[in-house]
């Protein structure tokens, strides 16, 4: 099987500290090369991987400001399609764009679904010819169809630190309001706890105002966005992960992280998370602010081996991995037909 991996380059794959879709994306297509698949992957030019690399940009755009994304994305799109007719298949993690030449391409197209930016850029889906996995059963759209639902998996040998876990809590995110950092501040205060803070500022206004005066370097220390290393470190060192979003979260990859160093979740009861959260196993998803102060010393109570363990046996790449062979190979042996039954 031949298969092009169609990823995103807003940073390099896998990112240097900020980039969900390019590390999954990443994890993805090592998982496949470890089980001899022949995978190419269409990514930044500074991507680091066992498969075969093709690459228009150099680098992600997001880490130079003088290209314009758009264009960039286009090119890259573009020269994905030149070369698609060598591959069986082809694997887009790079949202709707891909779906607006469905005519041009010239081999099948499966296509992971991030999570939408609104529902402008439905009518994209809607035409494109493709097989749609969600990411999670709580991220469908009503109207599309979709093969199947493949949660994200992490190599869990990145998060076997050995950091005794202490009192602190700890929110990973971008500083955006959509992921709830005022709220975070605000349990951390209310539960007499220090919160650790860790993101790029995507909202430098929402920084500003609400976030930048509580930051005192004691209370509430922020880290900046962190690499691979220092994030399991720190999330292996924290009592509770805080994720209070304010949006439907169609996944959320920091609340597996924090899992699989065996450190508990609270989040708010929005999107995937009680899917993600094995209610009282693994965390606790509430339904407000109050409600989180509660459940924090609840959660810092659970057994962190068995948060460990549920979220391995869970979100292990190895698992996304078959999950993702299964859809393939549905594609494949129905690709004569002209269509994809949903499942």
């Amino acid at each position: 099987m031949k298969v092009a991996m169609l990823g995103p380059i807003a940073w390099r794959t896998p990112p240097r500290h900020y980039g969900p879709w390019e590390r999954v994306t990443s994890l993805l297509t090592e998982g496949l090369v470890r089980r001899g698949v022949d995978v190419t992957l269409f990514a930044a030019g500074d991507s680091l991987t066992a498969a075969r690399l093709e690459s228009v940009a150099a680098h992600g755009y997001e880490e130079d400001r003088s290209m314009d994304g758009r264009v960039w994305e286009a090119l890259h799109v573009a020269h994905a399609i030149d070369l698609s007719a060598d591959f069986d298949l082809v694997h887009n993690q790079l949202d709707w764009l891909p779906l607006a030449f469905s005519a041009q391409w010239r081999a099948p197209m499966v296509t992971t679904i991030h999570g939408f930016s609104g529902a402008g850029i439905l009518p994209a889906y809607q035409r494109g010819a493709s097989a749609f996995v969600s990411i999670s059963d709580a991220d469908r759209s009503p109207v599309l169809d979709y093969l199947a639902t493949v949660h994200h998996g992490i190599d869990m040998s990145e998060f076997d630190g050995t950091a005794a876990p202490g009192d602190d809590l700890v929110v990973f995110g971008r500083i955006h309001p959509d992921k709830g950092i005022a709220d975070a501040i605000e349990i951390a205060r209310v539960a007499d706890r220090r919160l650790v803070i860790c993101g790029i500022v995507q909202d430098a206004s929402y920084f500003a105002e609400r976030i930048e005066p509580a930051v005192d370097g004691d209370r509430v220390v922020y880290r900046g966005s962190v690499g691979p290393e220092e994030r399991a470190e720190i999330l292996a060192a924290a009592a509770v992960l805080l994720h209070p979003i304010h949006f439907d979260e169609p996944f959320g990859l920091s609340v597996v992280e924090a899992m699989a160093c065996g450190t508990p979740v609270v989040a708010y009861r929005r999107g995937s998370m009680p899917e993600i959260i094995d209610e009282g196993v693994t965390g606790f998803a509430v339904a407000d602010l109050a409600e989180a102060v509660g459940a924090v010393p609840r959660a810092a109570a659970l057994d962190r081996g068995l948060v460990r363990s549920r979220a391995r046996e869970r979100f292990d790449v190895e698992r996304m991995v078959d999950g993702y062979l299964e859809v393939y190979r549905t594609v494949l042996e129905v690709r004569h037909q002209g269509k994809v039954e949903p499942v």
